[in-house]
């Protein structure tokens, strides 16, 4: 027997949260995007894979959505960029990747925030928006993170959005240019909703 699902065929692509809302980048996003990514370059190179050299190029851009449409449209990824509510500023960027359909119904959750807007509880925010498409719209069952032993801000952010520690993977992302071990979260369903309401209140 062969286990099949298909997704909602409706799929609202904002998210709207208390503060911030999320949306699908678009072409028009490139200067907002590459300026801030590269005012934040030294913040977040070193949690993330290494740039290439046009990293911040429109061409590289337009590859990257791209990318992000063509996963949208095969229900393996739904990437957001995070703004502001008060300003339309953009702050960050969410996605849900490697959507695993059948008997898993689960998904990886990966996310960036420009250095202006840290530690701001932004990312939290964001998550449990994230958190809520992915179990709402597209039902999944489990959503998984991963984050470097040392980057104690973003496991602060999983947990407060009510990510539970699993273990260590070993050797687990190439970051930064070197394999490097990860600390692995998981939040689930049945787990999320019961506090959903209450955490948005806090923000």
């Amino acid at each position: 027997m062969v286990l099949t699902f298909f997704p909602p065929s409706k799929i609202e692509p904002r998210v709207t949260l208390p503060r911030l809302y999320l949306r699908q980048p678009n072409k028009n996003d490139w200067r907002e995007w590459a300026e801030l990514r590269a005012l934040s370059r030294d913040f977040l190179v070193e949690w993330e894979p290494r740039w290439p050299d046009d990293a911040l190029t429109r061409a590289a851009f337009r590859r990257r959505l791209s990318r992000y449409a063509e996963d949208w449209a095969r229900d393996q990824g739904y990437s957001f960029f995070i703004y502001r509510r008060s300003d339309d500023s953009l702050v960050g960027g969410i996605t849900i990747a490697n959507v695993r359909r059948g008997v898993s119904q689960s998904c990886t959750i990966g996310y960036w925030m420009g250095r202006p807007y840290a530690r701001r509880g932004y990312m939290t925010e964001a998550v449990h928006g994230a958190c809520s498409f992915g179990f709402d719209q597209l039902a999944l069952h489990r959503i998984e993170a991963a984050c470097l032993p040392r980057n104690y801000p973003s496991q602060g952010v999983l947990r407060k959005a009510g990510f539970t520690e699993e273990g260590l993977a070993r050797k687990y992302l190439k970051i930064d240019g070197r394999w490097q071990d990860h600390i692995l979260f998981a939040l689930l369903r049945d787990e999320f909703y019961p506090n959903f309401a209450d955490e948005l209140k806090k923000f």
